[in-house]
């Protein structure tokens, strides 16, 4: 696509953005599950070597 000539018609361009937007989110959904590992496994991390080595309160 980024070679590609632009289309001339605003039909085609229609056509181009629907055929875009078919593809769906996934760039996003990616994205989002690797954010969202990354703040499990930072919080996880924490926990096990933050709080369990300090022991139960008293």
């Amino acid at each position: 696509m980024f070679n590609s000539d632009p289309p001339t018609s605003p039909a085609a361009a229609d056509e181009a953005v629907e055929e875009i937007v078919a593809q769906g989110p996934s760039g996003a959904i990616v994205l989002a599950g690797i954010a969202t590992a990354c703040v499990v496994a930072m919080w996880l991390a924490f926990y096990l070597f933050v709080f369990l080595p300090r022991g139960p309160l008293q």
